[in-house]
């Protein structure tokens, strides 16, 4: 069993012993916790009367009932609920500033297996909170200080169903998604949403964009997981064969959540999760500038994290923009893209963040403006890949026990490679200029995982530098 307590929240496997797992008890002390916490910021970094918080979840078996141990946990807090039900993390991001709460929680796991599920945790802006406010969260948690309301006090309770729609709404308002465009194009899509949410929200998007011929593999949201619910090609190659053998123009892949999108060309072969951004950026940068008014003449910037292809670098640099490179985590690169007052960003696994919508992971945005670029472009999405620069990443990573000393582990790789261009900003990446490929080592936030991912222009060769750090790492061991 694996409980993971980290600044951004709570994940874990379902069932076992409290503080080994995501128990009813842990559920309860983290929700506690971060309720009492939006409570505290009330008069001073909140307005009064944000006493109220909108939860939603995906639709994996233990949803249910942790929702009501948050439900009620919070209510017991003197907390108002808002209960989106099945919902998707980037709908709670969005539902949060709409109902003007004080803040979020997505009980969701995201890719992670049918064990496992989460508390993700959001501000008053419904952006995932920040490393400060996360560290305070833990130590309320640690220290159990809740003051639970008398009876006359108890938060009320909620239920709002129709957010998945205001979100395909406000989708659907945005100038840069052309609905005309893409009901001209008469794409015949095939949709896998490893039977969660995106099973609700994916091909309701898609009639709202005027695509007529949708087939739903995996779109009944009952929580089982037909595959590995992590969108890799590994496990995406049922609807590969879809494709392929049906004659459809595009496969969309969402994961359990709805914040990573994957894509499969008319071909059956994946069109890359790094690219989603990469080709949804290309668009982006050929409508918008700057962000504020003093740059608005100037070229649009992006944001990626540094686990992301180089890719993303390129195009924007072609559109005479400016990358930057940011710590893995969506809160990282959000902070980045205000900061650089970004027109798009996010991460290479196929998370796309749209600032005009709102700060958050969106695949329902992306689904939308990749569609209106394919639709413009006129090609089809094996002809618009190749119109980007090609690199490969291998990602790979190597599970820790206690007796793995991450930190002595990523020290001594760094002396080892210390010729080569190194940022340790977060856990190490080494550039190999001269080869134009570079390797990232990092612990992850959400697994008891290193990871490890290699880029190059080819795969093979992206394999094979992956191979030989996990090689100097395991001789470390």
């Amino acid at each position: 069993m694996t409980l993971i307590k980290s600044i951004s929240g709570i994940r874990g496997t379902i069932g076992g012993k409290p503080g080994d797992a995501l128990t009813p008890v842990d559920t309860v002390k983290f929700a506690a916790a971060f309720g009492t916490w939006v409570k505290s910021r009330q008069g001073t970094r909140l307005p009064d009367g944000q006493e109220r918080i909108v939860i939603g979840r995906d639709a994996r078996i233990s949803g249910e009932m942790v929702s009501n141990l948050v439900c009620a946990t919070l209510q017991g807090l003197g907390l108002d609920v808002i209960d989106l039900g099945l919902s998707t993390t980037p709908t709670v991001e969005i539902a949060v500033p709409l109902e003007k709460a004080g803040g979020g929680i997505i009980l969701t796991a995201s890719h992670n297996p049918i064990q496992w599920n989460a508390l993700k945790l959001l501000n008053e802006k419904g952006e995932f909170i920040s490393a400060e406010d996360g560290a305070t969260i833990l130590k309320i948690a640690a220290d159990e200080s809740f003051d639970f309301a008398p009876v006359e006090k108890l938060g009320s309770y909620d239920k709002k169903n129709k957010y998945i729609k205001k979100h395909i709404e406000l989708i659907l308002k945005n100038k840069l998604v052309d609905v005309k465009a893409i009901k001209n194009s008469k794409f015949n899509i095939v949709v896998d949403a490893v039977n969660s949410t995106g099973g609700i929200s994916v091909p309701q998007l898609l009639k709202a964009l005027g695509v007529k011929k949708i087939t739903k593999l995996y779109c009944d949201p009952t929580g089982k997981f037909p595959h590995n619910p992590e969108p890799l090609p590994e496990n995406i190659k049922a609807i590969c064969k879809v494709v392929k053998e049906g004659k459809y123009d595009l496969g969309i892949v969402v994961d359990p959540d709805v914040d990573r999108l994957a894509l499969i060309q008319e071909d059956g072969k994946p069109f890359g999760e790094e690219y989603t951004l990469v080709a949804v950026a290309d668009y982006v940068l050929s409508k918008r500038k700057g962000l504020s008014a003093k740059d608005s003449s100037k070229a649009g910037n992006t944001v990626s994290n540094l686990s992301s292809t180089r890719a993303l670098r390129d195009v924007t640099e072609k559109a005479k923009g400016k990358y930057t490179a940011a710590s893995v985590g969506e809160v990282n690169v959000v902070t980045a893209m205000k900061k650089t007052k970004a027109v798009i960003g996010g991460e290479g696994n196929g998370g796309v963040i749209f600032p005009e919508l709102h700060y958050g992971r969106d695949a329902l945005m992306g689904i939308a403006l990749f569609l209106t670029h394919l639709a413009k472009s006129k090609l089809t999405a094996s002809e618009l890949r190749k119109t980007y620069p090609n690199y490969f990443i291998s990602k790979n990573k190597i599970a820790l026990t206690p007796q793995i000393n991450v930190d002595e582990v990523l020290e001594k790789i760094k002396i080892k490679y210390a010729q080569e261009k190194i940022n340790t900003a977060d856990g190490v990446k080494i550039d190999f200029e001269k080869e134009k490929e570079w390797v990232h080592l990092r612990k992850s936030n959400t697994e008891p995982i290193i990871r490890i991912y290699a880029e190059s222009q080819n795969e093979k060769k992206a394999d094979e530098l992956a191979k030989r750090i996990i090689k100097d790492i395991q001789e470390i061991i």
